[in-house]
């Protein structure tokens, strides 16, 4: 099984060797091919307007000077002479859960590769404010591997990646695998922090003002994190919401 692993923390992020770990337990056939810097939040955004740069770090180790998107079209299209059988992206350091989803580089590289046709998974380490500066990466490497290989036996859909989440906690404190929808946020809102440069120029930050959570809806990804579980979502590329286009269809095709 030919493996490409991705990430948007950078070629030099300690997820990412967390990441290629997971891979070798799975295969000897590995290639890894991240950005050159940081893109957290890019989500699936393509570089258009600018040249990708390629630089070979090692053997089979590529960094792009791109998105996580990029990426992984880099890999599939022009780096590997074969197609990859399987695309794993991360593992992140932070949680890709509720709304995340939609901002994550992580999921975005899983996202592409199931563009692709390729089989794909976002995996990421959740970190608390006590383990920020040391995640607890052996829980993802401990578990990934077995959760890859069931899901992949079993067959995965067309069109559909795998999220997995990992719980803030040591491999013997997880209390199992919840297999899950994607959740909300609880009063967790993204602000504007305003700043001055040494000139009194106005600057900003897009920041985090977090609050008490509150409990999250049972059988979510925000609910098995916080109960020590590993979170495991399957998301499709298909964003229609068939309910409401259903309500549309009425509504516009009624007779003048």
């Amino acid at each position: 099984m030919r493996i490409l692993v991705t990430n948007d923390d950078g070629i030099y992020a300690p997820g990412l060797e967390v990441c290629e770990n997971i891979a070798r337990a799975l295969s000897d056939d590995v290639w890894v091919v991240a950005p050159e810097s940081d893109q957290s939040g890019v989500a699936h955004s393509l570089s258009l307007n600018d040249p990708l740069r390629l630089r070979e770090v090692s053997e089979r180790h590529f960094a792009v000077r791109g998105t996580p998107t990029d990426c992984v079209i880099m890999g599939v299209r022009h780096i590997m002479k074969e197609p990859p059988d399987l695309v794993l992206s991360g593992v992140n350091r932070g949680r890709n859960a509720a709304e995340d989803v939609t901002y994550s580089g992580t999921v975005a590289g899983a996202m592409e590769g199931t563009v692709l046709g390729i089989p794909s998974f976002a995996l990421s380490q959740a970190f608390s404010a006590n383990s920020k500066g040391n995640p607890h990466w052996k829980t993802a490497m401990t578990f990934a591997p077995d959760i890859v290989k069931r899901v992949l036996a079993e067959g995965m859909p067309r069109d559909v990646l795998v999220n997995i989440n990992f719980p803030d906690c040591a491999p013997n404190s997880v209390q199992g695998i919840a297999v899950t929808s994607q959740g909300k946020r609880d009063q967790e809102l993204l602000r504007i922090d305003p700043r001055y440069d040494g000139r009194g120029n106005p600057y900003y930050w897009i920041a985090f003002s977090r609050a008490v959570p509150a409990t999250s809806r049972s059988g979510t990804d925000m609910s098995a994190l916080a109960e020590n579980r590993i979170s495991v979502t399957p998301l499709r590329l298909d964003l229609t919401d068939e309910p409401f286009m259903t309500t549309l269809a009425s509504l516009f095709d009624k007779k003048a």
